[in-house]
């Protein structure tokens, strides 16, 4: 008797946020010792991949979920929550897609939604050090029909974890060129050398272009995102609040748990359990409830930003979401900031031993808000509101 096969499921948001549970919870296992072992999470990233969990804004008719930004944003932060370094990692993926809904031609959506759906994963070779912030060097000249690439970068977000690593390089002309190639091609040399306090399992570190081979359809025409407000930079810069807004999240399991399972009420305490103490009760009440405020303005500028979607990008809506982000920024990295700090408060002092690595969070934290600083952030709303200035078309934005 002939088998059948049954259809393969129709996406959707709720598909995609159903079929994340199980991976969420392998990749929340394990992610504190990991990152005090300094354990690459390899298999989580691919995990994220087989699920087909980059396909929520990959549009229906490519065969994704075609869904909003918030539902995306969403995810992101119960990522996040899970194991904020793999969410880092993971945001040149999301990016990439973003900047295909927004302005990709048929051919190229076709191409790259095709190998994202089939889990392949996109890493990031893009800022470099010792020049200007945002200063390129990285230069890419003619040979012949081809390209080549020399330079260095050392922000390479997920870059070892990546089948295709993308890249930005200076033409002949003085002009950036944006190039994806595949992540074993001759001449691209990654290194495992990040060295900051926290976020160390992204894989942000240095990138070598010696000589790299570009072919003419690995160059990228970006040209219509340059000098003008982009949906794709609020969304950028959104999941960068939504990685704080897991991040706070997750300091708020792991206070829970620690007052619940290992804290002793401090000696002249009236509560003869942790959980009962008042003050222990304040500190994890104060940390839910700015994991809560994060979460809900991340969302909120989720919501803006498909808006100005639902506006066909008209320019005043784009600049609300633009602030909208901006503000939410700021409150999430505040939220996670404080709430990486009073994980503490709830326990002594076994609470800083090295095994509970309860001071990723902070770490993590700040290592993310400093990407781009909260007070730039504010200041830039502050202006919107007091004068109608517009946020700065920094890219940042």
């Amino acid at each position: 008797m002939p088998t059948t096969r049954a259809a393969p499921a129709v996406l959707s948001a709720e598909v995609l946020h159903e079929r994340a549970v199980p991976v969420l919870a392998g990749i929340r296992a394990g992610a504190a010792d990991r990152e005090r072992l300094r354990e690459l999470p390899y298999d989580q990233v691919r995990a994220v991949a087989r699920a087909q969990l980059f396909a929520f804004r990959i549009p229906t008719a490519y065969g994704g979920a075609g869904a909003s930004v918030r539902d995306t944003i969403r995810f992101v932060v119960d990522l996040a929550a899970a194991d904020s370094n793999v969410a880092q990692a993971l945001r040149p993926d999301f990016s990439f897609v973003e900047g295909l809904v927004a302005q990709g031609s048929d051919a190229e959506r076709k191409t790259w939604y095709c190998r994202l759906m089939a889990g392949q994963v996109v890493g990031n070779a893009g800022w470099e050090i010792g020049g200007a912030n945002g200063a390129v060097s990285a230069r890419i000249t003619r040979d012949g029909p081809h390209y080549r690439a020399t330079g260095s970068k050392y922000y390479s977000t997920g870059a070892l974890f990546a089948d295709w690593v993308s890249a930005t390089a200076l033409d002949d002309d003085g002009q950036p060129v944006s190039f994806i190639v595949p992540r074993d091609r001759e001449g691209l040399r990654l290194h495992d050398d990040f060295d900051a306090v926290g976020q160390r399992l992204t894989a942000s570190g240095t990138t070598d272009l010696d000589g790299l081979l570009v072919h003419p359809h690995e160059v990228r025409d970006r040209r219509g995102f340059r000098d003008r407000r982009s949906p794709v930079t609020a969304f950028l810069q959104l999941y960068l609040a939504a990685v704080l807004a897991g991040i706070a999240r997750d300091a708020l399991a792991d206070a829970t748990a620690y007052a619940r399972d290992r804290a002793r009420p401090i000696k002249h305490s009236t509560a003869a359990r942790a959980v009962d103490d008042p003050y222990v009760r304040l500190a994890v009440g104060e940390i839910a409830s700015r994991a809560y405020a994060a979460h809900a303005v991340v969302l909120a500028a989720a919501q803006a930003i498909d808006d100005a979607w639902a506006a066909d990008l008209d320019d005043d809506a784009l600049v609300r979401a633009s602030v909208e982000v901006a503000q939410a920024q700021y409150v999430a990295a505040e939220a996670a900031l404080r709430a990486g700090e009073l994980v503490f408060d709830v326990g002594g002092g076994s609470a800083v031993a090295r095994v509970h690595n309860l001071d990723r969070h902070w770490r993590n934290a700040r290592t993310v808000a400093n990407h781009n600083p909260r007070l730039w952030k504010a200041a830039a709303a502050g202006a919107f509101h007091l004068t109608g200035e517009q946020p700065p078309l920094s890219g940042l934005f």
